[in-house]
């Protein structure tokens, strides 16, 4: 008889990813992004645990689109009153918040279920370079040159 392994919640590590989004089309980049929220690039994975990793995303108003997207996509949103449609431009919103953009796409391409949540709550997305985790990256790479 062969037995599936299934890992316990307490074996499953954590992980750091930095990516910059610099250059990249948002598409392709919150398709990564959404692989390693979910987990599926480890061995261990399963769909009903939480396996995925910490990614943290730096220099979000760089961020590409293809095509005269740039011009035309708009995101909208509605408050549930009369008269309460909000639709934003692409190019007004990089302005502001260029966080929400990366933010918005990686949600749509989470499964919806009760692990999104918690998914997103893992995603940091800064506008710029800087960004206060520098230190886990630095840990890491200590530690792998230790070995």
């Amino acid at each position: 008889m062969n037995i599936t392994y299934q890992p316990k919640a307490k074996e499953i590590k954590k992980e750091w990813h930095l990516i910059t989004a610099r250059g990249q089309v948002l598409g392709r980049m919150a398709t990564e992004i959404a692989r390693l929220l979910i987990g599926k690039h480890k061995k261990t994975y399963v769909p009903h645990l939480d396996s995925g990793d910490y990614v943290v995303v730096t220099e979000a108003k760089e961020v590409l689109l293809t095509g005269k997207k740039a011009e035309q996509k708009t995101y909208t949103r509605y408050s549930g009153y009369p008269s309460g449609l909000h639709k934003t431009k692409f190019s007004e919103l990089k302005q502001t918040h260029p966080e929400r953009i990366i933010e918005h796409a990686v949600s749509g391409m989470l499964p919806d279920n009760r692990l999104k949540g918690i998914r997103m709550a893992r995603l940091k997305v800064f506008a710029s370079k800087e960004h206060p985790y520098t230190n886990k990256f630095e840990a890491r790479s200590t530690k792998s040159e230790t070995n």
